[in-house]
C-alpha cells in the first residue's frame, strides 16, 4: 500500500462490510447462548433444520447445501444420531447413500430450535423498519448473487473444494 491510497477502513463500503460480519458473529454467539438449554450448536441447528425442511435428504445433498465437507457432518450426525434425534437409513435405490431423518424427538426439539432462532431474528430485526429490513435482504441477495457470479457457482465451486479435501 503506497502512501497516496486510502485505507481501506476509512471506505464505507469496507466499513458496512465489517459491521455486517460483525453482526453476523454476534448473532451467532447469541444464538449459541440461547440453544444452550436445548444442548445443541448452531451447527446442529443448521443439519435439524435441513431435516425438517426435506426429509430424507442424501448426507452428501446436505454437506453440500451446508457448505461443509462429509467429514465435517460425519463428526456432528453420530451426536444427533445418539442422543435420538435423527436416523439414517440406506437408500433402497443405491446402498451407498444414506438417507437422512429427523425422529419424533428430533422434529419436536427442531421445532423448539425454530421457536428459539425464530424469536431472536424477530428481536434483532425489530431495530430496523420493514423497508429496511426488504432491503437489507435484497443487498445480500445481490451480494451473493455477485459473489456466485464470480466464480462459476459458488455452492457447486465450494462443494467440489470441499469433496477434494475429503477425499
Amino acid at each position: 500500500m503506497n502512501k497516496m491510497q486510502a485505507l481501506p477502513w476509512d471506505n464505507p463500503r469496507f466499513h458496512n462490510w465489517i459491521a455486517v460480519a460483525r453482526a453476523c458473529q454476534v448473532m451467532g454467539l447469541t444464538l449459541a447462548r440461547a440453544l444452550q438449554p436445548l444442548d445443541i450448536k448452531p451447527p446442529h441447528l443448521d443439519i435439524l433444520v435441513n431435516l425438517f425442511r426435506t426429509p430424507g435428504i442424501s448426507q452428501q445433498d446436505l454437506a453440500d447445501k451446508l457448505l461443509v465437507g462429509r467429514s465435517n457432518l460425519s463428526m456432528l450426525l453420530p451426536q444427533l444420531e445418539k442422543r435420538g434425534l435423527l436416523v439414517r437409513r440406506s437408500d433402497p435405490q443405491d446402498r451407498r447413500v444414506l438417507r437422512l431423518e429427523l425422529t419424533p424427538d428430533g422434529s419436536s426439539l427442531t421445532k423448539e430450535a425454530i421457536d428459539i432462532q425464530s424469536a431472536l431474528i424477530e428481536r434483532t430485526m425489530k431495530t430496523a423498519t420493514a423497508e429496511e429490513c426488504n432491503l437489507v435482504g435484497e443487498v445480500m441477495t445481490r451480494i451473493i448473487s455477485e459473489l456466485t457470479a464470480a466464480a462459476g457457482t459458488a455452492e457447486a465451486d465450494v462443494a467440489k473444494a470441499v469433496r477434494q479435501e475429503d477425499a
